[in-house]
């Protein structure tokens, strides 16, 4: 097995993030895309550029609202009563 060398837990923050915005993104992108051109070379022309322009806008919305979306979670959430 190829050993990987892993980020310091204090990244985490920062890699949940880039991680959710580059999936969600892709995934979005992709759908809007083809539904727009349909499955043609024009889509794989298009795509990676509408991909990027929405993972520009999409990063740094996370950085900015997702302390705002763990309060809200918090708040309609019961805390868990297990051990961790």
């Amino acid at each position: 097995m190829i050993a990987v060398r892993k980020l310091p837990a204090r990244y985490a923050p920062i890699v949940m993030p880039l991680v959710l915005s580059i999936l969600m993104t892709a995934v979005v992108s992709i759908i809007s895309t083809l539904k727009s051109l349909g499955p043609t070379p024009l889509f794989l022309a298009t795509w990676p550029a509408a991909w990027g322009l929405s993972w520009l806008v999409a990063f740094p919305t996370l950085l900015v609202v997702l302390p705002l979306v763990r309060r809200i979670v918090a708040f309609a959430v019961a805390p868990s009563t297990e051990p961790s």
